[in-house]
């Protein structure tokens, strides 16, 4: 009988990247938040992956590596990109017309939760585990806890379409980031750049049917800015980091980012908006810590044979 296959594990390089995930990730909801207001959803998340696209093609052919696929590669990758960026990208531009920016957040963070019931029934090395099922608690709770009750309250008095949008995203990305696993023997740059091309095929029509983009005003230069920056960094960028932690670390540990994206958003604050990092802020990280140290295992090992050391 063959035994269970390991599950990935995260090493330092693994958590580097995911911590720049969560910074480029995070700038996402501020940057919705900025567009929904002048443009409708298909034609902001249009916008997002055919830039993005446009940017991952230039950087392929200055590697002189031209992106060549089957076409049952891209069958795939029309399934990906819906999953990951066309219908998830859609559902929180549509959900950030009715609900805070907060509130998505918190919904979002529901992403591991689907992610290891997904993983569970659909791979061979990454089953649930009490401690994984207790962390992933764990470390919602402290997002709970840092963006505190205020947003919190929210979630009865906004709009339940809003939150049901945002809710749906999540489950759709812990789908996507399941599927992804089956492109490993191509380069990330290749899978993020065909992914957002794949995206951009579709959501052309959608666009075109749905908010006429042409008979829309002409967007502000704030617009624009916002989204270039969703374009390049939170989508190009962030996607060449998502398929290397994928590929290396599992699908369950990449969507621990979700927890992640508060705390980013925390000390960029800090940083650059001389923001009070209040005590809850400090409680709802520390509980993020410890759920992520229990999803990943090795601090408790190693806290156990500094205990049998001494």
């Amino acid at each position: 009988m063959s035994s269970q296959a390991a599950a990935p594990r995260m090493g330092a390089p693994e958590w580097i990247a995911l911590l720049a995930l969560s910074s480029l990730w995070g700038g996402s909801f501020f940057f919705y938040k900025v567009l929904v207001q002048e443009l409708p959803p298909f034609t902001v998340v249009l916008g997002r992956v055919s830039i993005a696209a446009l940017a991952l093609h230039l950087l392929l052919l200055a590697r002189r590596d031209p992106l060549h696929l089957t076409l049952q590669q891209w069958k795939s990758f029309l399934v990906l990109g819906l999953l990951n960026n066309v219908i998830p990208f859609s559902l929180i531009a549509f959900g950030e017309i009715r609900i805070a920016s907060g509130s998505a957040a918190i919904l979002n963070a529901t992403t591991p939760i689907f992610t290891i019931l997904v993983a569970h029934f659909f791979t061979s090395d990454e089953k649930i585990t009490a401690a994984k099922g207790v962390g992933v608690l764990a470390a919602f709770l402290g997002v709970a806890v840092l963006i505190g009750p205020a947003a919190l309250s929210g979630f009865g008095q906004g709009d339940l379409l809003g939150d049901a949008a945002c809710l749906l995203a999540a489950a759709v990305y812990s789908l996507g980031a399941t599927y992804g696993r089956r492109f490993k023997g191509i380069a990330p740059l290749k899978i993020a750049t065909a992914q957002v091309t794949a995206a951009t095929i579709i959501l052309i029509p959608l666009a075109a049917l749905v908010d006429r983009p042409w008979a829309l005003p002409m967007p502000s230069a704030g617009a624009w800015a916002a989204l270039l920056a969703i374009a390049l960094l939170s989508t190009s960028l962030a996607y060449l980091l998502f398929f290397r932690i994928l590929a290396v670390a599992g699908a369950t540990n990449l969507v621990l980012v979700t927890f992640l994206l508060p705390g980013s958003a925390l000390i960029l604050g800090a940083l650059f908006l001389d923001e009070t990092v209040t005590l809850r802020a400090l409680m709802g990280l520390v509980l993020i810590g410890l759920g992520l140290a229990a999803i990943d295992g090795r601090p408790w090992g190693v806290a156990r044979r500094l205990l049998d050391a001494g």
